[in-house]
């Protein structure tokens, strides 16, 4: 029993951990987002200063066409942190799945336990009947 509630303990620490990575994530690309949405305000801020809105115009802010790179960028890291939060959900979900295994699988044994304990206490029980009945069938 002991190694079983290891294995519990395990795979609780396991699906807190996946639980953590898709957490972090999605913290991830909520900060990524933010920043982007940032660097568009200052992108517009740029470009209505400069009055020019065309990144291929010769004269087109410097500051406007960096950040419009860095921008584009954080979209792309949006993106690929997508696919990492789908795997680390995905995996989260296994991780749940296997803790739900082992818990199934402790809580058949206890139930197995307790059936032989409640037999055997029944034995138990039958046997002092049998004793009484028999010291009172002496009497």
């Amino acid at each position: 029993m002991k190694s079983r509630e290891t294995l519990i303990r395990l795979r609780k620490f396991q699906v807190d951990e996946k639980r953590r990575r898709v957490a972090q994530i999605e913290a991830m690309m909520a900060e990524f987002e933010r920043m982007g949405v940032e660097l568009d305000r200052e992108i517009k801020t740029e470009q209505d200063r400069a009055g020019i809105q065309d990144p291929s115009h010769f004269a087109y802010p410097t500051y406007a066409k960096a950040a419009g790179v860095r921008r584009e960028n954080l979209k792309r890291s949006v993106n690929d942190l997508n696919i990492q939060l789908s795997d680390a959900q995905a995996e989260l979900g296994e991780a749940f799945e296997e803790l739900k295994k082992v818990e199934l699988l402790d809580e058949r044994d206890q139930m197995r336990e307790r059936a032989e304990q409640n037999a055997a206490e029944q034995v138990e029980l039958d046997s002092i009947g049998i004793m009484r009945i028999r010291d009172a069938a002496r009497a």
